[in-house]
């Protein structure tokens, strides 16, 4: 449903706004990366096993365990301990992630005021978080026993930061109102 009104309702209303002739030269998202690091909890396998399975929830999809490069004695890790997991959503599942979280995610998260508009990098990229997991439909508050955060990196094709922000816009993202003092 969202990729429909990408192509039907989006793209045309992009090429107006930012005057681009090329229909595949409009922005689009490539893929969607979930990110969760594990932090202080590296050697505790429940937790990890636990976040796995989080993991396979949101996304319906396996995650990756991302494994520490050096050791670094001060934080008490040796190279190739667990300190993270991800996901990587492309096609379907990412398009159907994206109207889950605009429609379902956003509106369940507590004082909601919008996504800060400061997350974008120059490559065009979004990266935002949330600090619970709780705010997901998938995961009930009974069987969740600690809570994490969990980083989102929405991935575009542009290279401009107004382009991805234009794109993000259109595909309906709340993002804060600015304060203009």
């Amino acid at each position: 449903m969202l990729q429909e009104s990408y192509t039907t309702k989006v793209v045309p209303k992009l090429k107006e706004r930012l005057s681009i002739s090329n229909t595949m030269a409009v922005p689009r998202i490539t893929k969607v990366v979930l990110n969760v690091g594990v932090g202080k909890f590296t050697k505790d396998s429940n937790y990890i096993a636990m976040v796995e399975n989080n993991l396979t929830k949101i996304s319906g999809q396996k995650p990756v365990k991302t494994k520490a490069r050096l050791s670094i004695s001060n934080f008490k890790l040796r190279e190739g301990m667990i300190v993270g997991l991800m996901v990587t959503l492309r096609g379907k599942r990412m398009y159907d992630f994206l109207e889950k979280l605009l429609r379902v995610t956003f509106p369940r998260v507590r004082d909601f005021r919008g996504i800060a508009r400061t997350g974008f990098d120059r490559q065009g990229n979004f990266s935002f978080g949330f600090k619970e997991q709780i705010a997901f439909p998938e995961l009930s508050g009974e069987e969740i026993e600690k809570t994490h955060g969990l980083e989102i990196t929405i991935v575009t094709n542009t290279k401009n930061e107004e382009h991805a922000r234009a794109l993000l816009e259109e595909f309906g993202f709340p993002f804060a109102k600015q304060n203009n003092k």
